[in-house]
């Protein structure tokens, strides 16, 4: 059985939600984002999602340009 992450359950703490707010605009990838903060990755979507934080990459087009 897998060990949970460190902060499984606890509340968020605003340092927290600030260094979330940071990596997601530095598009660091949301696993990421879960191991620095000793989160879930379903954690890290649910929280970002609460804040309104887009964890989608800024630096990629919508549309794919391959033909």
């Amino acid at each position: 059985m897998a060990k949970p992450p460190p902060n499984a359950g606890k509340p968020w703490t605003p340092a927290q939600n600030a260094q979330l707010g940071k990596l997601a605009q530095q598009n660091t990838p949301t696993r990421v984002i879960g191991l620095k903060l000793g989160r879930s990755e379903g954690a890290i979507y649910s929280q970002a999602a609460e804040r309104g934080i887009s964890l989608k990459p800024t630096n990629q087009s919508p549309y794919s340009r391959k033909k």
